[in-house]
């Protein structure tokens, strides 16, 4: 699957939340580098128990008190939520001078469980980011209704394409859509990051 991804300009992360290190080690040994957690403590066992190469993706919600466990060596967190998380990211990554990478977090389905911006707050963020240089945008993530109704995910993902293009990124924006069950229809409607758990490492516990 990863090398199929690739070939196609898409980013494969291999979301192992609840996996056990000899898991997630028989998939770096076959080429993976990019893995994703939801949970901070979790993380942290992980990050200091495999190789320094793995680039971790911060998957989960992220509590602006727990920024600084994960500032020093996450590649991406990519649910950047609030205006109020990313001054914290910010904060963090001019203490230790380190550009932190994020993704905002648009909230795209039709569940209230699910978080993120809205088209109208994105857009008023979008004149802020310069006045947080060490929380570097990269793109926008996005989840889909959690549904049968293709043409909805289709629709979801398409609105979370075009509100991309209204950003003024620095460089093509990371556009974080699709997991196990949609991210064919996610790369359809142009995803470049799709986050894969079970069809990697099978259903959890």
């Amino acid at each position: 699957m990863r090398d199929q991804l690739q070939q196609q300009g898409v980013t494969l992360v291999a979301v192992s939340k609840t996996k056990s290190i000899e898991e997630i080690r028989v998939l770096y040994d076959m080429g993976q580098r990019d893995f994703g957690e939801n949970y901070v403590q979790e993380l942290l066992t992980k990050q200091v128990a495999l190789p320094e190469d793995i680039r971790w993706h911060f998957i989960g919600h992220l509590q602006t008190n727990k920024v600084k466990q994960v500032a020093g060596f996450v590649y991406l967190i990519h649910g950047v939520d609030s205006s109020r998380l990313l001054q914290e990211i910010n904060k963090q990554g001019q203490k230790i001078n380190t550009k932190i990478g994020c993704l905002l977090q648009v909230h795209i389905a039709q569940e209230d469980t699910k978080f993120g911006f809205d088209a109208a707050e994105l857009t008023a963020l979008a004149d802020e980011l310069a006045a947080f240089p060490f929380a570097e945008v990269r793109g926008l993530m996005g989840m889909a209704t959690y549904t049968d109704n293709e043409i909805q995910i289709r629709n979801e993902f398409s609105h979370l394409r075009e509100l991309a293009r209204m950003i003024p990124f620095k460089q093509t924006p990371i556009l974080s859509m699709g997991m196990s069950n949609d991210y064919k229809i996610a790369i359809e409607e142009g995803s470049t990051l799709v986050r894969i758990g079970s069809l990697l490492f099978g259903s959890r516990n």
